[in-house]
């Protein structure tokens, strides 16, 4: 039996990890939740149902909510609340993400706040099943460093869907990996057509239900970014190797094309709990995570080159990466500062990918720490000096 440490339980990922650790009751058994804060009843009924020994909540402020609603909660199922060990801030994330009676982190936070735990994670030799790809594309070297050999499962579907299809050949084989991309919402639309988007049509994915960062970062483009800096950090690839293809009815996952000519992919229905199981049980499988294909019945699968001259954010995420050292971490800070202002309606859709140009723009020319010099250090200060200089662009908003 694998147990495990749930960061972000409350959110996307974490909801999901919990619907495949309460499916598959022999072989997985929750030990440590974390979660941010925002929604205390949902992390009380988790910690009703599955008794971890420890609860870290990031915000410090919601604590005493926290306790009420895990009073309330044991009260209507007619319980006493179980034992267990309440932390906060950051500290207790860090102690979630190290808690020496796990042996698999999945780390499910949110953007470059989850870099604290992955380090936590690693440098206390827990298997880190890794769905915050943030922190890797900012830790960059000092993540993949920290790391020893197949510590790190990713749980992106396409990261997973590539370390699946790796197990067909070895490293030196590779030729290129194929990153598929379902297009999101706007998946052939023009610059001009794009002008007028609202938050509410870019949080309208076509296929897959996820949280309102990645959403977003799907409508532009930006999340596929992030991805491709994942896959040279995960799989040692140049990016030059790395190739983009749109494939709207997300089934094909992603896949390895190998110096022979052979393309092997992963296919699958859109299904995070696939991806999740496999991050908690790397390399076994679990029975029935998730429905399979259907090969009964006529099916369409399109492919089609992604127009990085409208997604510029994907170009970006390109320059960014190549550079490396703390180029990465400019991009994901203006990306989320943007995010925020165009889902609060206080900038525009392709406002989001000019403010991530020009804040990459600023740092390549005067700030850039290069990749053989990078501490954390330099990479906190460059992520907080991104996200000051993009709201400046932003006109403060």
């Amino acid at each position: 039996m694998r147990k495990v440490c749930v960061l972000g339980a409350t959110g996307s990922i974490g909801t999901q990890a919990l619907d495949v650790v309460r499916a598959h009751p022999n072989e997985l058994k929750v030990v440590a939740l974390a979660a941010g804060g925002g929604n205390i009843r949902l992390l009380a009924e988790q910690v009703m149902e599955f008794t971890p020994k420890l609860v870290a909540l990031a915000d410090e402020n919601a604590l005493p909510g926290f306790e009420e609603a895990l009073r309330k909660v044991a009260a209507v199922r007619g319980m006493t609340t179980p034992n267990f060990r309440l932390l906060a801030g950051e500290r207790g994330i860090i102690a979630a993400a190290s808690y020496d009676a796990a042996d698999v982190v999945l780390n499910g936070i949110t953007g470059a706040a989850g870099l604290g735990a992955t380090l936590a994670a690693l440098e206390s030799d827990k298997t880190l099943a890794l769905a915050n790809k943030e922190s890797l594309v900012i830790g960059g070297r000092l993540v993949s460093v920290a790391a020893a050999p197949n510590q790190i499962v990713p749980v992106d579907s396409e990261h997973s869907a590539i370390a699946q299809a790796l197990r067909a050949g070895t490293h030196r084989e590779i030729s290129r990996i194929l990153l598929t991309a379902s297009g999101g919402p706007f998946r052939g639309r023009s610059l001009a057509e794009l002008a007028e988007v609202t938050p509410a049509q870019a949080l309208k994915h076509p296929t897959w239900a996820m949280g309102r960062v990645v959403t977003i970062n799907s409508a532009t483009m930006v999340n596929k970014g992030l991805e491709v800096i994942e896959a040279q950090l995960l799989f040692n690839v140049p990016i030059e190797r790395i190739t983009v293809v749109a494939h709207p009815q997300s089934i094909i996952h992603s896949g390895v094309e190998f110096v022979d000519g052979a393309l092997i992919m992963q296919a699958s229905p859109p299904d995070m709990r696939l991806p999740i199981a496999l991050g908690l049980t790397w390399p076994e499988r679990l029975s029935a995570v998730a429905r399979p294909c259907v090969w009964d019945a006529p099916v369409a699968w399109t492919f089609e080159p992604v127009d990085e001259t409208v997604f510029t954010a994907l170009a970006d995420a390109r320059r960014a990466g190549t550079i490396a050292g703390t180029a990465p971490a400019v991009f994901n800070a203006a990306n989320e500062v943007a995010v925020d202002a165009f889902c609060d309606g206080a900038c525009g859709f392709l406002d989001i990918s000019r403010t991530i140009t020009a804040v990459l723009d600023q740092h390549l020319s005067c700030g850039l720490v290069a990749d053989a010099k990078l501490t954390l250090p330099d990479v906190l200060a460059a992520d907080t000096w991104a996200r000051e200089a993009a709201r400046r662009m932003l006109g403060g908003r």
